[in-house]
């Protein structure tokens, strides 16, 4: 897949799941609930043990079904080590030059974390594939929507203390796309499935152009 391909699939359901555990293998359990709930994009956080080999273990068992990425890449020695592992995609806290290219230079997208419009002005023109709004919880759905306004061009993904709740709200106002982190997960099986269920169709109300979305500026 080419790396506008993989960012299509990993924004297509307007959420993608943060997996960030202190343990192999409670990533391992968390993300099998999450995919099998019907999410098709997921980043194992770096700051997991053993993250490298949960995401190795996990891009083989889904194979073309779901895309799973790496989050927490702070360098470009991480990235590339996160490339061999097979994640398909990048997530950043941060803005660095040398992760970003590191990625392209394998196909692979990145997704670095922004917080001013000046350092989204300068992912943009590093050639990030989409923008993690990070700390979402430091940021507001009405100030993206004025963002979007000046750089309506910018991809802007809220990560970092999005719910549940407010996630459609993100959504209306301009968002591609929310990562979600341990909400997510909580309870059993079924209960995952129904939330996850539940949150993906009003995800899809709220996108502007979308039957019952926000479109109001």
């Amino acid at each position: 897949m080419y790396r506008w391909e993989i960012t299509r699939a990993v924004l297509a359901q307007r959420v993608f799941a943060v997996v960030r555990t202190d343990s192999y293998d409670k990533a391992a359990a968390t993300a099998g609930t999450l995919l099998s709930a019907g999410l098709t994009g997921l980043e194992i956080s770096l700051t997991t043990p053993f993250a490298l080999e949960a995401v190795t273990t996990l891009t083989r068992e889904v194979g073309d079904e779901a895309v799973i990425g790496a989050g927490t890449v702070l360098d470009a020695q991480t990235a590339r080590m996160a490339v061999d592992a097979g994640a398909r995609f990048l997530v950043s806290p941060s803005l660095d030059a040398e992760v970003i290219r590191t990625g392209h230079r394998y196909g692979v997208p990145v997704f670095p974390g922004v917080a001013t419009p000046t350092e989204m002005v300068r992912a943009l023109e590093l050639g990030a594939d989409a923008l993690k709004l990070f700390p979402a919880s430091g940021q507001s759905p009405r100030r993206l929507r004025d963002i979007r306004a000046a750089l309506p061009q910018a991809p802007l993904v809220p990560t970092g203390g999005v719910t549940l709740e407010d996630a459609p709200e993100w959504i209306a106002a301009g968002a591609v796309a929310c990562g979600i982190g341990s909400a997510l997960a909580e309870g059993d099986r079924a209960e995952v499935s129904r939330r996850v269920s539940d949150l993906l169709r009003r995800l899809a109300d709220a996108a502007p152009g979308e039957k019952g979305g926000d479109t109001s500026e």
